[in-house]
C-alpha cells in the first residue's frame, strides 16, 4: 500500500495511558465514522505500516483513542508520536452533489459561467484562511477560492467544475 493509494485521516498527538493507548487528531468533519476500524495504516519513515486496532473510541469529539496490538507500554507508543494516518481510498464516504475530496477534482477542468475554460484543476492549497483550486492555464497559475457561492455544478461523469467567480477574478492573472 502507498500513500498514492490512501487519504491522511490524521496524526498521533499523544499518548493516554501507561498501557500504550494513544490518541489521534482526525482530519474529518465526521470523526465517529472511523471509530470502529480494524485497522490502520501509519506512516513510519516514508513507509505506510499496518497497525491492527485492539480497541477505539472517539475521546472530546475530534480525538482518537486507540489502542493497537502489540503496543502494551508507554516506550512503544512514544515511537509512534506525531506519525501520520492513513486509510485506504475506498473507505473514504462517496460524496454526491457539489460536495467533493480535493484528492478528487485533480485534473478537473474547470469552467467559468461567465469567462469559459479556465484551465484544469493541479490542486487545492488549503494552507490559506481561503481554500482556493489552483488552475493551470497553459503555464499561468491562477487561484479561483473554493467557495460554495462560486460553485454551481461538480459534473465527476465530464470530469468538470462549473463555478461562477466575481467579474475580473480570472482576468487578473492574464494581464
Amino acid at each position: 500500500m502507498t500513500i498514492k493509494d490512501c487519504f491522511y485521516l490524521g496524526k498521533i498527538v499523544k499518548k493516554y495511558s501507561f498501557k500504550g493507548e494513544l490518541l489521534a487528531k482526525l482530519d474529518t468533519d465526521e470523526p465517529a465514522i472511523y471509530e470502529n476500524l480494524d485497522a490502520i495504516f501509519i506512516d513510519l519513515n516514508s513507509t505506510l505500516i499496518p497497525f491492527f486496532i485492539e480497541k477505539s473510541q472517539l475521546h472530546k469529539s475530534d480525538l482518537l483513542r486507540l489502542k493497537f496490538d502489540d503496543i502494551n507500554n508507554e516506550e512503544d507508543a512514544e515511537a509512534l508520536l506525531k506519525s501520520d494516518l492513513y486509510l485506504p481510498l475506498e473507505l473514504l464516504p462517496k460524496l454526491e452533489g457539489n460536495k467533493f475530496y480535493f484528492h478528487e477534482i485533480i485534473n478537473f477542468k474547470l469552467i467559468d459561467e461567465n469567462f469559459g475554460l479556465v484551465g484544469v484543476v493541479k490542486g487545492v492549497n488549503d494552507t490559506t484562511a481561503q481554500a482556493l483550486f489552483e488552475v493551470d492555464r497553459d503555464g499561468i497559475e491562477i487561484l479561483i477560492p473554493l467557495n460554495d457561492d462560486f460553485i454551481k455544478k461538480i459534473d465527476r461523469t465530464n470530469k468538470s467544475i462549473t463555478v461562477n467567480t466575481p467579474k475580473g477574478l480570472i482576468e487578473l492573472y492574464l494581464d
